[in-house]
C-alpha cells in the first residue's frame, strides 16, 4: 500500500484532468466530452500544496484520532462497571474443570483497564460471596466451594503486586494481627483484608489458630496495635465474643484496638458492640480506614 499522500493523490476528486484519447468513440447522439485545459504552472503548484496539506492533516490528525478511538473501544468494555453477572461467571469458572480459567479471566479484566482494587472489591469478593450462597442453598458441595475459593485466592495473589503498586506507601510501624476464628473453614476474605493493610503500610501477621489458648499466648508475647477477626456466620457470634475477651485480658498492649468483620457482619450492624470490639468493617478498604481512625484515638499506639 502506498503512503497516505499517494492514496489521496489518486482520488478522482483530486486527480489532475487527463486528456481524452482521440481513439475513444462514443454512442451516437452523445457528444464527446470537451477537452479540459491543462492547469497553468501556478494552479498546479497550488493544487500540489493543497494535496500535501490534506495528506499531512490525515497523517497527523485523522489517523491518530482513529487509533485512539479504536483503543477506547477495546478498553471500555473491560473497564466498565463490574456487574453481578461477571461475579457469577467468575464463580462458575472457579468451580469448573479448568484450574486456570478463573485466574485468566481476572487477569484479562486487569489488562483491559480494571484496577486491582476494583477487582478485589467488586469482583473477587462478590464471586466468593456467590459461592457461599450456592453452598447455603445446597446447590454445590463443600469440596466444590473450597476448590472455587482456592482458585479465587490464587487469582487474588496473582494481582497482589499490581494492587500494592497502585498505592505506593512507606511503612509506618503499625502492626496488625488478622485472624479467623478457630475452626473457620474459609479465609478468602481475610487474605484480601491483609492485602489492603499491607498496601496501607501496616506490618501484617496472619496465622491460623488452633484454639483460644494459642491466641492468648500470641498476643501476650507479641505487641500489636490492632487485632482483627473475621467470622463466617452469625452462629459464631458467641465464639467471636470469647476471642475478643481473650485478647482484652492477655494482650501485652493494653490499648490494643479490636476490629471485627466477615460475612457475619451483614445484617448485624451492631456486631462490634455486641462482642465487645471497637469497630467493624465490611471490606478491606473500610477496615484500613476504621483501623486508622481507631488508632488515632489511642495515643499509646501511635
Amino acid at each position: 500500500m502506498g503512503s497516505v499522500q499517494q492514496m489521496w493523490a489518486t482520488d478522482s476528486d483530486w486527480a489532475e484532468p487527463a486528456e481524452v484519447s482521440p481513439c475513444l468513440t462514443f454512442p451516437a447522439g452523445r457528444p464527446a466530452p470537451a477537452r479540459l485545459p491543462t492547469p497553468v504552472p501556478q494552479e498546479a503548484a497550488g493544487l500540489a500544496r493543497r494535496r500535501a496539506l490534506l495528506a499531512r492533516a490525515i497523517e497527523t490528525e485523522v489517523i491518530p484520532r482513529l487509533l485512539l478511538t479504536q483503543r477506547a473501544r477495546v478498553v471500555t468494555p473491560a473497564a466498565a462497571i463490574l456487574s453481578p453477572a461477571l461475579a457469577v461467571e467468575l464463580a462458575t469458572l472457579a468451580r469448573g474443570s479448568d484450574a486456570a480459567a478463573a485466574g485468566d479471566f481476572v487477569a484479562g479484566l486487569h489488562r483491559g483497564g480494571v484496577s486491582a482494587e476494583r477487582l478485589f472489591l467488586d469482583l473477587l469478593s462478590e464471586a466468593a460471596r456467590h459461592l457461599g450462597e450456592l453452598w447455603l442453598a445446597d446447590l454445590c458441595g463443600f469440596a466444590e466451594v473450597t476448590i472455587g475459593l482456592m482458585r479465587l485466592q490464587q487469582a487474588l495473589r496473582g494481582l497482589s503486586p499490581a494492587f500494592q503498586a497502585e498505592a505506593p506507601h512507606a511503612a509506618r510501624g503499625r502492626r496488625v494481627l488478622l485472624l479467623a476464628l478457630p475452626g473457620e473453614q474459609h479465609t478468602f476474605g481475610l487474605v484480601m483484608v491483609a492485602e489492603f493493610f499491607r498496601r496501607a503500610g501496616w506490618d501484617v501477621v496472619s496465622e491460623p489458630l488452633a484454639d483460644l489458648g494459642e491466641l492468648a499466648a500470641m498476643v501476650r508475647r507479641n505487641w500489636f496495635g490492632l487485632v482483627g477477626f473475621s467470622v463466617g456466620s452469625a452462629s459464631r457470634v458467641d465464639a467471636l465474643g470469647q476471642a475478643v475477651a481473650v485478647v482484652r485480658r492477655a494482650s501485652c498492649n493494653q490499648a490494643v484496638g479490636l476490629l471485627v468483620g466477615g460475612p457475619a457482619l451483614f445484617g448485624h450492624d451492631d456486631l462490634a458492640g455486641l462482642v465487645g470490639a471497637d469497630a467493624s468493617a465490611a471490606d478491606g478498604r473500610l477496615a484500613v480506614r476504621q483501623a486508622e481512625a481507631l488508632l488515632a484515638l489511642l495515643p499509646r499506639n501511635a
